[in-house]
C-alpha cells in the first residue's frame, strides 16, 4: 500500500522526499526519515516512463489474477460437500500462520474444508495452497488408490529398491514429476503425522500420532529382535 501510494504521487509530479515519505502506512516499521532518504534520486524522464508502464502492468496482472480467482471459485462451488464449514470466519491453522500472499481473494479454506470433509490446514506445515494442490492433483478423496502404499508409490515417495543377486543396490525414491508429491515434500516434517485424514475425515489429533509412533517403534524393535535370534544374537537395551 505504501509503495503504490508513493509511486502514484511520483507519477503525478511529486518530488519532495519528505512529502512522499508521509504517505507511508502506519504499520511500516521504517521511519519517515529513513524512507525519505531512500527517495532521493534522479527522476529522469525515461525512468518515470518505465515506472508508469510497470505500474500499469502490475494493475493489469492484478485484474487477471482476480479473474482467475473467480474462475477457480466457480469450479470449487461445483464440488459436492462432505460437511458444512463452520459459520463465520474461516478456521485458522494450528501454527497461526497468516494468509499467504499467493492465496486467492475468496474463502478458499472453507471450500476445501467442505470438499475434503476435514480441515487439512490444522496439520502443522499444511496451508491452504498445499491443500488446494492436493485437491487439483488427486481429487476430493483417495478412492482411486487401493491402499496407502499405492498412494505413496504413485507420489514417488516410497523407496524404489533395486536388488541384484540378493544385494541391495539402491533404495532411493523414484524421480517423478508430481505436483502433489512436491507439495507434500515441502510439508513433510508435519505431514507424516496426518495419516488418513482425507479418508477418515477425523480432525488432526496429536495423541493419535504419538500412539502410532509408539506402535511403530515396538514393531521395529520386535522385528530387530527376531532377526537377531535368527542370527544367533541377543539384543540388549543400551543403558
Amino acid at each position: 500500500m505504501t509503495g503504490i501510494r508513493i509511486i502514484e504521487a511520483i507519477l503525478a509530479g511529486e518530488r519532495n522526499p519528505h512529502t512522499l515519505a508521509a504517505l507511508r502506512d502506519g504499520r511500516v516499521k521504517a521511519s519517515a526519515d529513513t524512507i525519505a532518504r531512500s527517495l532521493v534520486g534522479d527522476y529522469r524522464r525515461e525512468h518515470l516512463f518505465t515506472l508508469g508502464q510497470s505500474l500499469a502492468a502490475f494493475r493489469h496482472y492484478q485484474e487477471l489474477i482476480r479473474a482467475c480467482d473467480k474462475e477457480i471459485e466457480q469450479y470449487l462451488e461445483a464440488f459436492d460437500s462432505k460437511v458444512d464449514p463452520p459459520e463465520g470466519s474461516a478456521s485458522q491453522s494450528q501454527d497461526g500462520q497468516k494468509p499467504s500472499n499467493g492465496e486467492p481473494r475468496f474463502d478458499l479454506q472453507s471450500h476445501l474444508y467442505r470438499i475434503f470433509g476435514v480441515d487439512l490446514t490444522l496439520i502443522p506445515g499444511i496451508n491452504v495452497l498445499t491443500t488446494q494442490t492436493l485437491l487439483s492433483e488427486i481429487g476430493p478423496d483417495l478412492s482411486r488408490f487401493a491402499s496407502a502404499p499405492a498412494f505413496t508409490s504413485w507420489l514417488g515417495l516410497c523407496p524404489d529398491n533395486r536388488v541384484s543377486g540378493g544385494k541391495v543396490l539402491s533404495v532411493k525414491t523414484r524421480k517423478v514429476k508430481n505436483r502433489a508429491a512436491t507439495a507434500l515434500r515441502m510439508a513433510a516434517q508435519a505431514l507424516h503425522r496426518s495419516q488418513y485424514m482425507v479418508t477418515t475425515r477425523h480432525a488432526y489429533d496429536e495423541t493419535i500420532c504419538v500412539q502410532n509412533e509408539v506402535r511403530n517403534r515396538e514393531c521395529l524393535e520386535a522385528r530387530l529382535r527376531k532377526q537377531a535370534r535368527q542370527l544367533g544374537f541377543q539384543l540388549v537395551a543400551a543403558s
